[in-house]
């Protein structure tokens, strides 16, 4: 990865388009209180549209991957900003909630989810050394988003109603097709190993060697692909999948989305519960929002350096369970002055963490596959953003309160950190085993007698023994 020049612009599109996918998602926020004033529903009912929203753009997060692995980034987001766009523009003749469930959240939805996760995945190929910093300014746009949309998206809906303000947004969400014509495609090293081992195989023909040969890995667009290569590259690209640490990380992420979800939907109505103007309740998700920005780009400064490095696991499960604690307190906290505080801390460790999961998930999977493996992790998210809105919004209901619905996301945000916790001190409880392993020449005797069990060695122990072995296996590859 080059670590700069063009990165950087790829970096500023993926920050721009995640000004228009997150940003305008958490801002749809804002537009709960009109949509069941107008519609005349329950709060229930109303959180679904916000749900569905998220649920679409997590769920259909794979087939961002797909379309950006086989035909072009470039192309992907470019699709997506012309159907968000679109979503949101017909959102604004909605006659029922039912209108609005498949305009503003399915298809809107359907569009954030072709330009997030490929956009994400693009800054992860263009930067290494300091994957965390710029991954901590790209994830910024979702605060400065939030920040500046919230009391823009307020004032526009006191001047022009709520259809018109979303009209307005759907203009802006054209946006993203000019962040789509930004990211330039590149090819790394660690691409180009699938089409060699597919080579290997002993039923490729000599005509499909010949002509995969001159194109040496898993391009878009290649009019050569025999079937059997297509499904090959497919599975490489899914391969990590069956990776215990990536299990692990994706039961984690289920309940971490639970918990993050219902906040940004029901912050600004619970504010109201409690007397706060519309202004001021507005003004918290601003804060919320800007607050997002310091916590991306000072995580993300502070995880690239080398005294915090190697430990940006359990900063990941810190902000999280921070996160957790502010949705425990939340309940006590009932004027405008003791609101500000937690939109601070709760907005900082957001984006910490929010930061921290595509290094987390490049650091479990690798560069090569952090596309596809983003695309499953962002998918994870759907079913918890999908349920978790109208579940508090039942708890509203039946309770008459916000205690419950807070309660419960703190909890599952604070297990999805335990959860990491206790997954990471059993690897290290496993590692002083592995310390007593032969010298070097009987582990090298070791692995020329037994290839797969020092396979299996090797996945538990540090990088570097991993490379140092990794020399050593290579001649026993043909065995």
């Amino acid at each position: 990865p080059p670590d700069g020049g063009w990165g950087w612009m790829i970096v500023a599109g993926c920050f721009l388009v995640t000004i228009c996918t997150r940003a305008v998602t958490r801002c749809i926020s804002i537009f709960f209180v009109e949509f069941q004033a107008y519609f005349g529903q329950d709060y229930a009912r109303t959180a679904w549209i916000h749900s569905i929203v998220d649920c679409a753009t997590m769920l259909c997060a794979p087939l961002g991957s797909l379309i950006s692995n086989h035909v072009s980034c470039q192309v992907g987001i470019m699709l997506g900003g012309l159907l968000a766009s679109s979503g949101l523009i017909l959102s604004s003749f909605a006659t029922s909630l039912e209108h609005l469930y498949l305009s503003l959240g399915v298809l809107t939805g359907l569009g954030f989810a072709l330009c997030y996760s490929p956009a994400i995945a693009m800054v992860g190929k263009y930067f290494n050394k300091r994957k965390a910093l710029a991954y901590g300014i790209a994830m910024s746009g979702s605060g400065i988003g939030t920040f500046i949309l919230a009391p823009v998206v307020q004032l526009l809906i006191e001047q022009f109603s709520w259809r018109g303000a979303l009209l307005i947004l759907g203009g802006f969400v054209l946006n993203l097709c000019v962040c789509g014509a930004l990211m330039r495609p590149i090819s790394l090293k660690e691409d180009r190993k699938t089409v060699p081992e597919f080579l290997e195989q002993d039923h490729v023909s000599e005509t499909e060697k010949q002509d995969l040969k001159q194109m040496p890995i898993c391009s878009p667009l290649i009019k050569v692909w025999s079937r059997e290569c297509l499904c090959y590259c497919s599975w490489k690209e899914y391969d990590f999948l069956l990776m215990p640490g990536f299990m692990v990380l994706a039961v984690s992420v289920l309940f971490m989305a639970y918990g993050c979800s219902p906040l940004f939907v029901y912050l600004v109505p619970y504010a109201l519960s409690v007397g706060v103007s519309h202004h001021q309740a507005a003004f918290l998700m601003s804060i919320l929002g800007v607050i997002d920005i310091i916590g991306n780009i000072t995580f993300g400064w502070l995880t690239d350096r080398r005294c915090l490095k190697k430990h940006r696991y359990f900063c990941y499960l810190f902000a999280v369970g921070m996160d957790g604690l502010c949705c425990l307190f939340l309940p006590v906290l009932q004027n405008f002055p003791l609101l500000v505080p937690f939109s601070f801390t709760f907005g900082y460790f957001d984006g910490a963490y929010v930061t921290l999961i595509p290094v987390m998930t490049a650091d479990v999977v690798g560069t090569s596959s952090l596309s596809s493996a983003l695309g499953v992790v962002y998918f994870l998210h759907a079913i918890p953003y999908l349920v978790s809105p109208p579940v508090a919004g039942w708890l509203v209901d039946t309770t008459g309160s916000y205690t419950a619905s807070f309660l419960l996301c703190g909890f599952s945000m604070i297990f999805s950190s335990t959860l990491l916790c206790f997954a990471r001190l059993a690897k290290k409880i496993k590692r002083p085993r592995l310390r007593s392993l032969p010298s070097d020449t009987g582990m090298k005797q070791h692995m020329w007698t037994n290839g797969a069990i020092a396979y299996s060695v090797t996945a538990e122990l540090d990088q570097k023994d991993v490379e140092f072995l990794a020399v050593d296996t290579s001649r026993c590859s043909n065995r």
